[in-house]
């Protein structure tokens, strides 16, 4: 049986109306009450649904798995991870999300904001779970927590080093899906690019219009768009792509040319461990915090809700410098530095869209 601690245990049970009946739940692990609402399975902790290209995307799914993993070693219970179906719709994200709950799974999240419509519903119909989002959605119902980041943040700073790396005067974005959530990535680069050096080009792609369309798990295509522009004089390519992205970053190695990672730190992915070299830096996302908090919150009995936003100054995006090449190249460090310092302190206002 997964342990129980005793916040858990207080928290599941003061539901119950009856003394008896919640010393009955704690003797049995704290089974579901009546309703669709309830548990039935126990209290196994955190589950988590994994986004469009799942676990081992080197990206954002493997930086939330890290808090899934963070959780399981610090409270002692097995957890989840369930990976997407292709072609899926919104009702099979709910069934998903609503079995998670039915099993006893507490809290339960989506990551990314293609399970918003799903997350309100398995919410409504799972009260007494609390259940979290990750990314760009803001799902208001009382027992969810969205986590939201300020990207285009650590995105800037990505833009101030594609200016201080490169030679040729152009850089590339290439995008996943053109939604609004991935044009918060490029405008942030582009304006830490512009904002350092005005005389540098900066060429936009995206892969797909939908992400039914494979613009978040299709490698080949990140490839072919990076080496379009590599062929158009690019020389750092920032992806802001999911899975999609490692294509982007084999392309820019192969040609000897640099590639900023997104979401986690790319450079140390063994997956990619054939290209790091080219692996600037990566614009992060503490995603793997931001599970855990929400884990760590439900563990106190202190469930958060609403908007839960991490941004530059809370250390929930930023810039890696994991490439000793990060800060080799002259005058590079130095202005990724004082750019982070201009934007906490309000000095700098980063767009939002392009």
């Amino acid at each position: 049986m997964p342990r129980i601690t005793q916040s858990r245990v207080t928290r599941r049970c003061s539901r119950t109306a009856v003394a008896v009946a919640a010393l009955a739940l704690i003797a049995t692990g704290c089974g579901g009450t009546s309703g669709e609402g309830a548990g039935e399975q126990g209290d196994k902790g955190m589950a988590i649904a994994f986004d469009i290209g799942g676990q081992g995307d080197q990206s954002f799914n493997d930086a939330a798995y890290a808090g899934l993993e963070k959780a399981r070693a610090e409270f002692g219970y097995k957890g989840e991870a369930v990976e997407p179906k292709d072609g899926e719709s919104d009702a099979d994200k709910v069934q998903r999300l609503k079995q998670l709950a039915r099993q006893g799974y507490d809290p339960v999240v989506g990551i990314g904001f293609i399970y918003a419509n799903a997350t309100k519903e398995a919410a409504e119909a799972y009260p007494d779970t609390t259940f979290g989002i990750v990314d760009d959605a803001t799902v208001k119902v009382k027992n969810v927590a969205s986590l939201v980041f300020n990207e285009e943040q650590g995105s800037y700073l990505a833009g101030v080093a594609a200016a201080k790396a490169s030679k040729s005067k152009t850089v590339g974005f290439v995008g996943g899906v053109d939604v609004p959530l991935i044009h918060k990535f490029e405008a942030g680069f582009a304006q830490g690019v512009k904002d350092t050096d005005p005389k540098i080009k900066v060429i936009t792609q995206y892969l797909t219009e939908t992400a039914e369309e494979g613009g978040f798990s299709s490698p080949d295509k990140g490839k072919a768009a990076a080496e379009a522009q590599i062929e158009k004089g690019a020389d750092v390519i920032y992806q802001a792509a999911g899975l999609s992205g490692q294509g982007v970053v084999e392309a820019a190695a192969k040609e000897k040319k640099w590639a900023i990672g997104v979401d986690s730190d790319q450079y140390k992915h063994k997956a990619l461990g054939a290209y790091k070299e080219y692996i600037l830096t990566s614009a992060t996302k503490d995603v793997g915090g931001a599970v855990f908090a929400l884990a760590q919150s439900v563990e106190d009995g202190k469930p958060l809700s609403g908007e839960q936003r991490f941004s530059l100054k809370e250390g929930g995006v930023g810039v890696t410098e994991s490439n000793p090449k990060f800060g080799q190249i002259p005058g590079l460090k130095a202005a990724v530095d004082q750019a982070e310092k201009d934007i906490v302190a309000g000095k700098i206002k980063v767009a939002t869209t392009p």
